[in-house]
């Protein structure tokens, strides 16, 4: 009987630990449109890209996009805004092969 009582007591405690993570509330996407050039010769565009949610500020995804964006040899020029799912399809087609692709 004691070790049935511990299982029961270890069920609770899991049941009552994944009532708590269900009451939180989901994490909204975090995106955010730039522009980038790249040099020799010169080459603009702009895009929009996903970012984590702890970058989700126009200051503070600066280091996050332009480290992304040298991966192809671009430069970051400027972080224009930082939103959510609800404003993407507002840039999809502006952005064109650079939506979506750092």
């Amino acid at each position: 009987m004691h070790i049935l009582g511990r299982m029961k007591r270890t069920l609770a405690i899991w049941a009552f630990a994944l009532s708590l993570l269900a009451a939180l509330p989901a994490s909204a996407a975090c995106f955010a449109d730039y522009k980038a050039k790249m040099d020799n010769p010169l080459r603009l565009h702009y895009g929009v890209i996903e970012i984590p949610d702890n970058v989700c500020s126009v200051d503070a995804a600066g280091p996050e996009i332009a480290r992304r964006v040298a991966t192809e040899g671009w430069e970051l020029l400027e972080v224009m805004s930082v939103f959510d799912e609800t404003g993407l399809s507002a840039r999809e087609a502006d952005a064109g092969r650079y939506y979506l692709h750092f």
